[in-house]
């Protein structure tokens, strides 16, 4: 009977024929679809409580459409929702809480948060505090005493417990920075296909090809803010590495949330598998990627230019696309290719940089005058060399208002082949070398170039080990008071010299920096600090500039 004056309101209007009565039908659904829709998408689902008393909620979010790029109204929040279909909705809790590694909090979870959720029985009875888990984790991997034993424990860590392995590493970055990125990250890479348990990012290779956009959507995070690709062709001073350097888009990002705050669901790690030319790789039976020799010149065009329309069609054209580690030949094509039409950024072109500008600024309160007063020599002519030498040129054109041609003057490379010097532009001088090629008699080795030029300042991105030796140090000992010496190629094993090294042979007087750690050094009753030139002090800004685009495209 309930239904009746239902029935009776529509029944007169209609004639009782088959087409009028699916327009009734289909009258009442979308009412209820429109009536019901709004309740079922907008879900708020309490996550529990943390220890300052802050309830974990994903919050309602208001979203708007901007080029299409999609952006939050709101201040950022510890867990971002994601979007739920009107006919599903999906609460952590029980066993699976436990393994999800954003939200679970092991041990911390409270009395009333495991009777909310569904982990009475799953947990033993003690309830530890954050601060008490990390002191205990911290214990136990000071006990390790291989440095690849700590970096697999934090990747574990990262994978059950995300919140407090970024406590950890945040608390304690000194310490554990060596760890999660170089030079720890090295032997990680070249051992990647052994100690691998669980994908941390999205592995493309040349069998995506025509179906990138596909596999993109594939990853389980909507709004991502900063991807860092590398095709592993040249993993820091190891060569290529082919599919095993996804461990260097890992570790970075993991620093762009640890320094620069950035939520780890907005960051994605990408490597591109295009094969590679490492016979060791593909004859080892537990390597990962595509067992091929390195695919080059169209088809690489063709993929790359592939991956990158892609993510601007996915993610929107204000995603941070970070280039590491890839070979000179690509490096500068992709960065000058892809410049004028997506947010680009190369690492090793910029970022090492950015980093060693600060750091020669810095020296100069110890040495006296300005930029323009000192001459540099580098070892090494590659993308971190070149683009060190093109941004300290920038910077004394600035500073001195001079044309930039004047400027690279006073900046001078050793390559492979010696000295850049004018006589080889008519050889097969690589492009990117070609500013740098001054008039200059030809020079084979460091040693004699550190005695014709007369350097105030060293600096080693060569990538080869032990090539300061104690002749190069002690010549620039004997030129400068102060001689600056920058062994900035990672990991140890291929740093230039060490620290010990270069305070020693300089009698104490050197200012080093180096790209991977070394100890102080006691040097005549005196302690003296190597500073580590880490690529990753320039991340929060990095990341702060692109936020501010972002926010400028939407004003």
């Amino acid at each position: 009977m309930g239904f009746m004056p239902i029935k009776m309101a529509f029944v007169p209007c209609f004639t009782k024929t088959r087409k009028n009565f699916v327009f009734v039908v289909g009258f009442c659904f979308w009412c209820s679809f429109f009536l019901f829709f709004p309740a079922c998408y907008s879900q708020r689902v309490v996550l529990g409580r943390g220890g300052g008393g802050k309830v974990w909620t994903l919050l309602e979010r208001r979203r708007t459409m901007m080029n299409g790029v999609e952006k939050t109204i709101a201040e950022d929040i510890a867990t971002e929702e994601q979007l739920i279909t009107p006919w599903t909705v999906s609460v952590s809790s029980g066993y699976t809480l436990l393994r999800d590694p954003r939200h679970n909090k092991g041990l911390a979870f409270t009395e009333s948060e495991r009777d909310a959720h569904y982990l009475r029985g799953l947990l033993p009875p003690a309830l530890l505090t954050q601060e008490l888990q990390e002191r205990k984790l911290m214990h136990n991997l000071r006990q390790y005493e291989v440095p690849l034993q700590r970096y697999m424990a934090m990747m574990d860590l990262q994978e059950r417990n995300e919140r407090l392995f970024y406590k950890l590493l945040i608390d304690n970055v000194e310490e554990l920075l060596p760890v999660v990125y170089t030079p720890t990250v090295g032997e990680a890479c070249q051992k990647y296909g052994s100690i691998f348990r669980r994908p941390q990012g999205l592995y493309i290779s040349l069998k995506e090809k025509g179906k990138i956009l596909e596999v993109l959507k594939n990853w389980p995070e909507r709004n991502i803010q900063v991807i860092v690709v590398t095709d592993g062709e040249r993993i820091l001073g190891l060569g290529d590495l082919g599919c095993q350097g996804m461990g260097i888009p890992v570790g970075k990002l993991s620093l762009y949330t640890a320094l620069g705050g950035l939520r780890p669901s907005a960051c994605l790690p990408v490597t591109i598998d295009v094969g590679t030319n490492n016979d060791k790789l593909l004859n080892n039976e537990f390597y990962i990627g595509l067992r091929q020799r390195r695919a080059t010149g169209q088809e690489y065009a063709e993929l790359l230019d592939e991956f990158m329309t892609a993510v601007k069609k996915n993610y929107g054209e204000k995603v941070l696309v970070q280039f590491e580690d890839f070979a000179n030949h690509n490096a500068f094509e992709l960065l000058a290719k892809y410049k004028p039409t997506h947010l680009v950024f190369n690492d090793d072109i910029q970022g090492t940089a950015s980093v060693v500008l600060a750091g020669l600024l810095a020296a100069l309160k110890l040495v006296g005058g300005t930029l323009a007063d000192h001459t540099f020599l580098f070892l090494g002519a590659g993308e971190a060399g070149t683009g060190i030498a093109e941004l300290i040129a920038l910077e004394i054109s600035k500073q001195a208002n001079a044309p930039l041609e004047e400027t690279r003057k006073n900046i001078w490379l050793v390559d492979s082949k010696g000295l850049i010097v004018s006589s080889r532009k008519g050889s097969s001088l690589q492009h990117f070398k070609k500013p740098w090629a001054h008039d200059h008699e030809p020079i084979k080795g460091l040693l004699d170039a550190v005695k014709a030029i007369k350097p105030t300042v060293l600096i080693g991105s060569s990538g080869v080990g032990k090539t300061f030796t104690k002749e190069v140090v002690e010549a620039m000992a004997s030129l400068n008071e102060k001689p600056i010496i920058l062994a900035l190629s990672n990991p140890t094993s291929q740093s230039e010299c060490t620290a010990e090294e270069a305070y020693t042979w300089s009698e104490g007087r050197a200012i080093f920096a180096s790209g991977s750690p070394f100890d102080p050094v006691e040097y005549n009753s005196k302690v003296l600090c190597a500073w580590p030139g880490k690529q990753c002090l320039y991340i929060p800004w990095i990341w702060i500039g692109s936020d501010h685009l972002r926010r400028d495209s939407c004003a």
